[in-house]
Formats: structure tokens, C-alpha cells, sequence
């Protein structure tokens, strides 16, 4: 499994909470994205966010890279600070 991970900064509430809807609006990812899930975490009090990409393959996320690195600021969390491509060595939920 892969991850694109990406840090924002200057987030609003506000900001977040428009994504979080256009995110339960939709099916999926967007059309050219072969996402497998994602993640967005918050941290209101210093303004970052960070969404995780998943995907099944190295190809995958490369694909789904170009077509986000692609999208307008004006539908992104806040101001794009850096992207990671990484693989997933560890995965394990605590629950």
C-alpha cells in the first residue's frame, strides 16, 4: 500500500468544514484519482491540515498525484506546504 501525504497550512473551520461536505457528497475520489480511501486530520489551533492518500500501488499513486497536484487551490484545504509519497510499512488499528 502507498500514501500521498500532504501538509497545508493557513486552514480555516470553515475551510474544512466545505471539504468534509464535498467529501461526504461524493462517491469516490475525484474522476482520475485510483484512490483506495483517505484521511484528513485538523489542527485548528496552529491553522495545518494533513490529508492521506491511500493507494494499492506505486503506479496508482503517481497516477492520482498528477491529477491532485492538478487541482485548483480554491479546492484544496489551505496553502500547500509539502507533498509525500510513501509506502506503508506499518499499518495497525489500536480498537
Amino acid at each position: 500500500m502507498y500514501a500521498r501525504v500532504v501538509r497545508f497550512t493557513d486552514v480555516t473551520p470553515e475551510r474544512i468544514a466545505e471539504i468534509e461536505a464535498r467529501i461526504e457528497e461524493n462517491d469516490g475520489p475525484p474522476e482520475g484519482v485510483p484512490s483506495t480511501g483517505l484521511r484528513l486530520l485538523y489542527d485548528e489551533d496552529q491553522a495545518t491540515a494533513v490529508f492521506v492518500g491511500f493507494f494499492a500501488t506505486e503506479e496508482d499513486m503517481r497516477t492520482g498525484g498528477e491529477v491532485l497536484a492538478q487541482m485548483d487551490s480554491g479546492d484544496t484545504p489551505g496553502t500547500r506546504a509539502s507533498v509525500d509519497h510513501c509506502e506503508v510499512r506499518v499499518e495497525r488499528d489500536m480498537g
